[in-house]
């Protein structure tokens, strides 16, 4: 809870643990055996950087930490607590917070879009889980892509951008390399498969804009993006992918603000483990230089896990605040991680940090946080300060009733398909004097519409023809019929003319925003 201006975590009979607002962003571990009280500690620290203003995402794996959503309610436990450590005085109160879901499958939360653009074809391998051979391949198409300014939105974009590079491989070997028919074949394989797992949900627009999650509501508490995972969680990859991704735009977007008092934004890894698992060398490193560099940027990190030993030593180096429940020492390897666990803290000469690691009982945790100077607090034996919102899930009518009241539900809650690879190799057009008899395809809505206003008005051409590289500018010039303004001359346009000068604005205005997007790419590997 947020009491004096900073975080009671904890208490014992003659101490209180404080998190301190300035070192929050110094990063963090919570750890523990299932069922010892991570969930609970979770729930107490996004609760408390909300009240102080700092807006907070997790992944909801069980469902239970929609209660952040609905007022709490007294149990024996929590009295007894609250009682016994006197916590009403210091401004315990049961409450609710500002809560928004989010669902990469639409189904119990805002939908969650990524352009397969932003993530890029590092992420994408990651997730397909693709050889080095074929990432070479998925790399020369993205960067066909992008030299020809192809957006790559959804996987029928994608799909399309394969069968053309290689169905072209000839013209594009010579400069990009070699690509293989059956490393392409294989990619298209693992993009069925992605299909199924959610791909087709996931993939696409509007794209989620980062600058959502980092919102307070009127009261000045930070709002707590919870994103569903139950169904995710049956899908790792994607679910690393995402955060990875998440990760890696927020460092690139987000401007240096050095030291601050409070952070700007707290991200909650769960079950981080799986970001970990069969992960190389290589993004590892990249993911340890994130976690170093982006506390100047003013974003907390704070990973959850069953054992310290399931964070690379480099990260877990990086993680100045921790917080250990209960570990179970019934086997060899468990005994080695309750003797890692014990390892990380500073050590208390009043007791044998490993012995209690292994009887902590529940809602109990060892305690070490950062102190003035930076320097690790010994560590401490506590009971974990209760949550002051609800313990247990929501029901789905209030789920349900939170997001049709969302302000972000008319900006996210209808998928688009919008202009964009699949429709631009599809509508490919060569030289073609005859306009109109390729323009419909492109968009039949505008033309009809502009068939009305043609009739009606005559239409000053002042402006020039758009330029572009490769395909897009081949269906620009075609579609504008190649021909060059005379200005300060009025001109009539033909009704497929000014259908075909819409669709091409509405082409341009996504190169746009896919340019400015790529501009913020690069830490793994995305086009900067």
């Amino acid at each position: 809870m947020f009491a004096e201006e900073k975080i009671l975590v904890g208490c014992n009979e003659s101490t209180e643990v404080f998190l301190l607002p300035k070192l929050a962003n110094r990063h963090g571990l919570i750890a523990g055996a299932t069922g010892t009280g991570k969930t609970i500690t979770l729930k107490t620290l996004a609760e408390s950087f909300s009240d102080m203003g700092v807006p907070v995402f997790l992944a909801d794996m069980k469902g239970d930490i929609s209660g952040l959503a609905k007022i709490g309610s007294e149990t024996d436990k929590t009295k007894a607590n609250v009682e016994k450590y006197g916590l009403v005085s210091k401004g315990f109160r049961y409450q609710t917070y500002p809560v928004e879901f989010w669902d990469l499958f639409g189904l119990k939360g805002l939908p969650v879009r990524v352009t397969l653009s932003e993530m890029g074809p590092t992420l994408l391998s990651k997730i397909l889980n693709l050889s080095e051979a074929q990432q070479g391949v998925l790399n020369i198409v993205f960067r066909v892509a992008d030299d020809e300014s192809l957006l790559i939105i959804d996987l029928k974009d994608l799909k399309s951008m394969i069968n053309y590079v290689v169905d072209n491989k000839e013209k594009y070997e010579s400069e990009y390399g070699a690509i293989t028919a059956k490393s392409a074949n294989t990619i298209l394989r693992s993009l069925i498969t992605l299909e199924d797992q959610g791909g087709n949900d996931f993939f696409g627009e509007p794209a989620l804009d980062l600058d959502d999650f980092i919102r307070v509501d009127d009261n000045g508490k930070g709002i707590i993006n919870v994103l569903d995972a139950q169904k995710l969680s049956l899908s790792p990859e994607i679910y690393s992918t995402f955060l990875l991704w998440m990760l890696s735009s927020l460092f690139e977007s987000l401007p240096e603000v050095g030291d601050m008092d409070r952070p700007k934004f707290v991200f909650f890894f769960d079950e981080a483990h799986l970001l970990f698992d069969d992960m190389s060398s290589e993004f590892v490193k990249k993911i340890e230089q994130i976690v170093r560099l982006i506390r100047s940027k003013g974003v907390g990190l704070y990973f959850i896990s069953q054992s310290p030993a399931d964070i690379p030593d480099d990260i877990l180096a990086q993680l100045g605040n921790r917080i250990q429940h209960a570990l179970h020492a019934y086997t060899p390897k468990d005994q080695k991680a309750v003797k890692v666990a014990a390892e990380t803290f500073r050590p208390n000469p009043e007791f044998d940090t490993a012995e209690i690691i292994s009887n902590l009982g529940i809602g109990q945790a060892l305690v070490s946080v950062l102190e003035e100077g930076g320097v690790p607090s010994i560590v401490q034996k506590v009971d974990i300060v209760p949550p002051q919102s609800y313990i247990g899930a929501i029901d789905d009518s209030m789920r349900d009733e939170l997001v049709n009241l969302s302000e972000l539900k008319p900006k996210y809650g209808q998928a688009v398909d919008g202009l964009s690879a699949y429709e631009m190799l599809l509508n490919k057009i060569d030289s073609n004097p005859n306009i109109e008899s390729e323009v419909p395809q492109l968009d039949r809505e505008i033309i009809e519409e502009a068939k009305v206003d043609v009739e009606n008005q005559e239409i000053e051409d002042t402006s020039e023809q758009p330029q572009s590289g490769g395909i897009l500018g081949d269906i620009l010039g075609s579609v504008l019929g190649g021909q060059q303004p005379t200005k300060g001359k009025k001109a009539k346009k033909s009704p497929a003319q000014k259908a075909a000068e819409k669709a091409a604005s509405q082409i341009m205005n996504t190169a746009a925003r896919e340019v400015t997007k790529g501009l913020m790419r690069g830490i793994f590997g995305q086009m900067k």
